[in-house]
C-alpha cells in the first residue's frame, strides 16, 4: 500500500536537485514527460538536506533511451543491463542510475530477482526500506508529486528503518547489510519487529542463500562509508561477520586507533592512504589473533570468495599477519634508521594498524610513536640521487646499487650526512662502505 500526497516536499525535492550535478539536465530531458521520477535514496536524502552519492531515476519504458540523451547532454558514459531494464550514466561529477518501473519477485530466498514491468506502486514495493521507498515525478502534469510507501513519512520524520514486509530480509538478504550501513550513515535505529526479523533471518542461516561475491560486495561498500567503524560495529552486532568466520569479529578500539594513525601520514606526493584496507586488515586480524595454527590459507579463500581485488586481497592479509611481529619491531626501535628498517617492507596501513594494536592490545607501548613518526615523518624521505648517478659515477651495475641507495637513506634519516641535496648524498654514496 502507497500514498501519494503532492506537498511542498515534492518541490523541495525538485529545487535541491536543480543544484545537483547532473540536475538541471535531467529535469530538461523530463519535460513533457509524466513517468520520469527521481527515488529512492536520493529522495531520502534531499528531503533530510543531505547530499546524495547519487541519483536515482524510474522511468515507465526505455531506461536506455534516456540514459544516452542524459549521457549526451552530459558528455558522460553509458552502462546498460537489459536483463533489469536499467542504464547507468557515470561521468567525473557524479552518477545517474536509471531503472524502468518494475515489480520483482524471487524464485527461491537469496536468488536473484526475477523482474515484470510494474506501476508506481509495485516499484516502490520493491524497496528495502520504507524511507527508500519514495519517489518524486520530475516533470508533466504530476510534476513534484511525492509518492511513498506506508510509514515512509512518518519513519523518514522519526529516523526509523523498517522493512516493507516480512520476508523482506529472507528473500534478500544483502538488506541486513544494508539496515547496518543505513544504522551508521543516516544515524536511524531499526524499527523493533524488522530488528527481530533481521535476528530472525541471521539465526536462520538467510546469509548461506546468497552468492559470496554479493556479501563481498557489500563489504566493500561498508568499508568505504563515511563512518566505517560505525557501519563495521553495526554489522558485527547483527552476526554477520561471525555468518562469514566464527572467528571474524570487528575491533571497535583497535580500529580506531588505527585510523587516527593512519591520519597523521604525509604521504609526500605518494599514494594516498587507504583506510579501508587499514579496517579489512583489522576484520582479518581477529580471525588470526583467535586463530592457533597459521590461517594465511584460509583467509585467501575467504578474500577469494569475497572477490576481493587481488592487490587489496593480499595486502590485507600480508598487514593482518604480520601485525604482531611488525608492533614488536617497531617497539624496538630507536632510531630513525632504525624505525624506517623496522616499517619499510609495509604498507602505510599496515604500520599504522601494528602502532596501534602494539599499544593498545601487544604491550608494546612505544609501536605507537615510532609508527606515528614513521608515518607523519619518515615515510616520505626519499633521496635525491637515483642509481642512475651511481652508474655515472662508476659504480657497476648490479646489487650494489641498491645497498649503497639504502645505506644513504639510513644515513640521511639519522642526520649522518653532513649536509644536504644531491652533492651531499652522491659522495656518501660513493664512500659508503659497503
Amino acid at each position: 500500500m502507497s500514498t501519494s500526497v503532492s506537498t511542498s516536499s515534492g518541490e523541495v525535492v525538485l529545487q535541491a536537485l536543480s543544484a545537483r550535478p547532473g540536475g538541471p539536465q535531467l529535469l530538461t530531458l523530463s519535460e513533457g514527460r509524466d513517468d520520469v521520477a527521481l527515488v529512492g535514496g536520493a529522495v531520502r536524502d534531499l528531503l533530510l538536506d543531505r547530499t546524495p552519492r547519487e541519483l536515482d531515476v524510474v522511468v515507465a519504458t526505455n531506461a536506455a533511451g534516456l540514459a544516452r540523451e542524459l549521457a549526451d547532454a552530459l558528455g558522460a558514459r553509458v552502462t546498460t543491463h537489459e536483463r533489469f531494464g536499467t542504464a547507468l550514466v557515470e561521468w567525473e561529477a557524479g552518477r545517474i542510475d536509471i531503472a524502468e518501473r518494475r515489480a520483482e519477485s524471487y524464485a527461491q530466498p537469496g536468488a536473484l530477482p526475477d523482474v515484470r514491468p510494474g506501476d508506481v506502486q509495485e516499484d516502490l514495493a520493491r524497496r528495502d526500506f520504507t524511507v527508500n521507498a519514495l519517489a518524486v515525478t520530475l516533470a508533466g502534469t504530476g510534476r513534484g508529486e511525492l509518492h511513498a510507501a506506508e510509514h515512509a513519512r512518518e519513519d523518514l520524520a522519526a529516523g526509523r528503518l523498517r522493512v516493507l514486509h516480512e520476508q523482506s530480509f529472507l528473500e534478500d538478504p544483502t538488506r541486513l547489510w544494508r539496515l547496518a550501513r543505513y544504522t551508521a550513515r543516516l544515524g536511524f535505529q531499526a524499527e523493533a519487529h524488522t530488528a527481530g526479523l533481521a535476528a530472525a533471518a541471521v539465526a536462520a542461516g538467510a546469509l548461506a542463500t546468497v552468492s559470496r561475491a554479493r556479501i563481498g560486495a557489500e563489504l566493500r561498500l561498508a568499508l568505504t562509508e563515511a563512518d566505517a567503524p560505525g557501519a563495521l560495529s553495526a554489522i558485527d552486532a547483527l552476526g554477520l561477520l561471525r555468518a562469514l568466520d566464527p572467528r571474524l569479529g570487528f575491533d571497535a578500539t583497535l580500529a580506531p586507533a588505527g585510523l587516527e594513525l593512519l591520519g597523521v601520514l604525509d604521504a609526500g606526493g605518494r599514494r594516498p592512504p587507504r583506510t579501508d584496507l587499514l579496517l579489512l586488515a583489522t576484520l582479518l586480524a581477529s580471525v588470526v589473533l583467535a586463530a592457533r595454527e597459521p590461517v594465511e590459507g584460509e583467509l585467501y579463500t575467504l578474500l577469494n570468495e569475497l572477490e576481493f581485488p587481488a592487490g587489496d586481497r593480499d595486502l590485507a592479509i600480508y598487514e593482518a599477519i604480520s601485525m604482531q611481529a611488525a608492533a614488536e619491531r617497531l617497539a624496538g626501535a630507536q632510531t630513525p634508521s632504525q624505525i624506517h628498517a623496522a616499517a619499510a617492507h609495509m604498507s602505510p596501513e599496515g604500520v599504522a594498524l601494528a602502532g596501534a594494536w602494539g599499544k593498545l592490545e601487544g604491550g608494546h607501548q612505544r609501536a605507537e610513536a615510532a609508527a606515528r613518526k614513521w608515518l607523519s615523518e619518515l615515510y616520505k624521505v626519499t633521496l635525491v640521487i637515483t642509481g642512475e648517478d651511481l652508474l655515472a659515477a662508476g659504480v657497476p651495475e648490479g646489487p650494489e646499487i641498491r645497498r649503497r641507495l639504502d645505506a644513504v637513506l639510513l644515513r640521511k634519516l639519522d642526520g649522518q650526512l653532513g649536509g644536504s641535496g644531491h652533492e651531499a648524498e652522491l659522495s656518501a654514496a660513493l664512500g659508503a662502505a659497503v
